[in-house]
């Protein structure tokens, strides 16, 4: 299970509430476009509409930009491949204030290529810095506890 893209921001700008994990419709060129690593999802959101979920603004550029079909577009709807208790579930979570579909990663599982996703908050400006104040805190206590380790063991030899 490598992943082949990431949403790297989303952990900075979302707080996840559930993980979902769907399989999509893709192009043989963008499946090997994604095979290469090549592609984004920042900026791209999942939608429910009619009872299917598409992911939306994900960019997955060609394989060979000289064998492309004329009209192909990198940032196409691509259909996502859920239960319907998945759909139901995701549709009301859309419904929800507040309340996002964003994607994480594509990766492959055996030779299928799927999509993880989550049910996501976004963070305020004044969340984002509390993370960042507690992130940096763990570092300096896990440092002085390596310091600490290291003296100690220091005296008994």
């Amino acid at each position: 299970m490598a992943n082949l893209i990431e949403h790297k921001r989303a952990h900075f700008d979302y707080e996840f509430l559930e993980h979902f994990e769907a399989g999509l419709q893709l192009f043989g060129t963008e499946v090997k476009s994604l095979r290469e690593h090549r592609g984004k999802l920042e900026g791209a959101h999942i939608t429910v509409r009619g009872g299917e979920a598409f992911l939306m603004n994900a960019e997955i550029p060609p394989y060979q930009a000289q064998n492309t079909v004329g009209k192909y577009d990198p940032t196409r709807n691509r259909k996502l491949l859920l239960t319907k208790k998945e759909l139901t579930k995701l549709a009301s979570a859309e419904e929800k204030a507040g309340l996002t579909l964003v994607p994480l990663s594509m990766y492959n599982k055996g030779r299928v290529i799927k999509l993880r996703f989550v049910v996501a908050r976004g963070k305020k400006k004044g969340d984002k810095r509390q993370a960042i104040k507690k992130r940096e805190a763990l570092r300096d206590i896990a440092r002085e506890v390596k310091r600490g380790v290291e003296k100690i063991s220091k005296h008994l030899r």
